[in-house]
Order: structure tokens, then C-alpha cells, then sequence
């Protein structure tokens, strides 16, 4: 199966929209191949302010309707509580908004972007997608996360390179209840080193410290603003430490 095939036997869709590459390319194929698609794009404290940003810009520049869904995630104590399985939980409440809002809309078909490099393993939220029947194009089409990269470049879609980037609950350990001002002080963060020149990082946070991972490539450059970050991110947590296990 293509998604010329997918598309042309599934017309109508609603799209779960996060503005990431695979989403992103999705959303093309779509258009590309004649599909009346509407997407969906879920803002709550788990998602990063330059994500949704992105979401806008790529819906106007592909002229494809976005409906923003306001959703606190947090007043769901099993969400809340951050255990193992999480983002079924977190899954499950987010794809059944979207799907009740389709529905209103017309769109019975619910997509996402998860693709062929994407393993089941331990991902409990792929558990949430089979049970609320969503489907994956991209993964059924066997197209792996660097040819879809390649595709969108090809394409001219600007997230082609976009580095992958999991959402802000993903960064505080595991059993660690989840906050507003936890998930706060890892954007505040992570978009102060976005600043810096760092791609591709991540800033983790256990009983309030935070750990800073990075690719090998970008721990001389750390190390070198290592006074500037460490002062910028000791207003968010009681001590700043580096993560020598790259990623």
C-alpha cells in the first residue's frame, strides 16, 4: 500500500495535527493526492508554544483547515501522576477529543503520523491508538522516519529537518507528579538553549534537578556556556548537572 492507494480509498479524514515532520507530511500527501483533510491540533501544558507555531504556519502554507482543541491534561490524576503507562492514559484522552470533534465535523477517519521507524516496544500510547482505531498511514505505507524526511525536502516543507521532539511531560522521571510549573520551567529552559545554538537536547528533571542531555558534538560547546546555563537554569531547579551517557 501508498498513500496514493490509502488516500484514494479513504477520501474524507481528519488528521491528529502536531506539527512535526511526520504529521507535517502527512497533512501534504493528503492535499497532494485530493483528500478532503481537516486537521486537529490538541494545545495543553504538554506542548511547546514554537510546536503550535509551527502547527499554524504549515496549515496556512498548505491551505489546510486547523482546529485548535484547548485541553487540560493535568485534570486527570491518572495523567497526572505520571506512572509507566502514562501516555496511554494521555493518548487515549487526547485522540478521543479529537475524534468526537471530527465527528461533529463530518470526519468519521482519524490519522496520525506515526511511520514505519516507529517501534510498539515500550510505548504504551500506540495501545491507545489501536484501541480508538486510528490509523497510520505512513507506517502502513512502510515509509521510515529518514524517507520521510527526504520526501519532505523534497516537497519543500520546512519541518523536513525538524528535530524530533517528544512532548514536555516526557522530561519529568517517572513517578514524579506533573505540574504546570515543572512543565513550564522545562520550556522556559529548553527555549533559553534553543537560543544558545543547541538542537537536539533535552532537559530532564528528577526531584528538582535538571540534567541536561546533548549529542556528543554539542558537549564542548556546553561545557563552554556552562556558567550562562547554569545560571539561567538554577531559577527553575535547585541544581543544574550534565548527562555524560549521550544521547
Amino acid at each position: 500500500m501508498n498513500l496514493k492507494t490509502f488516500f484514494t480509498n479513504n477520501p474524507k479524514v481528519a488528521l491528529a495535527f502536531s506539527g512535526g515532520v511526520d504529521s507535517a507530511y502527512l497533512m501534504y500527501a493528503a492535499k497532494l493526492y485530493g483528500a478532503d483533510i481537516k486537521a486537529y491540533y490538541v494545545k495543553s501544558d504538554f506542548q511547546p508554544q514554537f510546536e503550535y507555531d509551527d502547527a499554524i504556519r504549515l496549515s496556512k502554507e498548505l491551505g489546510v483547515e486547523m482546529k485548535v482543541i484547548n485541553l487540560d491534561v493535568l485534570d486527570d490524576e491518572r495523567i497526572k501522576a505520571n506512572p509507566k503507562d502514562r501516555c496511554y492514559f494521555c493518548k487515549n484522552r487526547i485522540f478521543s477529543a479529537i475524534l468526537e470533534e471530527a465527528k461533529k465535523d463530518g470526519y468519521s477517519i482519524l490519522l496520525d503520523g506515526t511511520n514505519a521507524s516507529d517501534e510498539e516496544g515500550d510505548r504504551p500510547g500506540m495501545r491507545a491508538l489501536r484501541e480508538l482505531q486510528v490509523k497510520s498511514p505512513l507506517r502502513e505505507a512502510g515509509l521510515t522516519k529518514d524517507e520521510i524526511r527526504q520526501l519532505s525536502k523534497e516537497s519543500g516543507l520546512f519541518t523536513w529537518n525538524k528535530p524530533a521532539y517528544a512532548c514536555l511531560a516526557t522530561r519529568i522521571c517517572t513517578g514524579e507528579t506533573i505540574s504546570k510549573e515543572k512543565l513550564n520551567a522545562t520550556e522556559n529552559s529548553e527555549n533559553f538553549l534553543f537560543s544558545l545554538g543547541f538542537k537536539d537536547f533535552r532537559v530532564r528533571l528528577k526531584d528538582g534537578v535538571a540534567k541536561l542531555q546533548f549529542k556528543e558534538e554539542q558537549l564542548e560547546k556546553a561545557m563552554q556556556l556552562r556558567k550562562v546555563i547554569v545560571e539561567e537554569l538554577k531559577k527553575y531547579y535547585s541544581s543544574v548537572t550534565l548527562d555524560l551517557e549521550v544521547r
